[in-house]
């Protein structure tokens, strides 16, 4: 059985999750996202935690998948999304312009 699969998906007390049969909708402070899941996976809510469940062993390929992408659905409503730019070397000139935090 999918290591990843198997993980809970913990549920801060900010985020709503609502569990259809075909997707998962979440709603944090940052954000609505929904997200499909593939056929023969279904999550579970409980003790404030998802965990996803499959129907057959013919559906393991998609298992971790589908945790995967829940599990940053709930990261990106509650923290969002951020890139960090690392330089690395010699002979390389960078400057931040305006108020942007990018």
């Amino acid at each position: 059985m999918s290591r990843i699969g198997r993980k809970p998906i913990p549920i801060p007390a900010a985020v709503k999750v609502q569990l259809h049969g075909t997707a998962v909708d979440v709603q944090g402070p940052k954000g609505k996202l929904s997200i499909p899941l593939p056929a023969g996976i279904s999550f579970e809510q409980k003790d404030k935690a998802l965990h996803a469940v499959r129907a057959s062993e013919e559906h393991r390929a998609l298992h971790g998948l589908a945790r995967a992408l829940v599990a940053n659905a709930v990261h990106g409503v509650t923290e969002g999304f951020k890139k960090d730019l690392e330089i690395v070397g010699v002979g390389y000139r960078a400057e931040k312009k305006g108020k942007s935090d990018i």
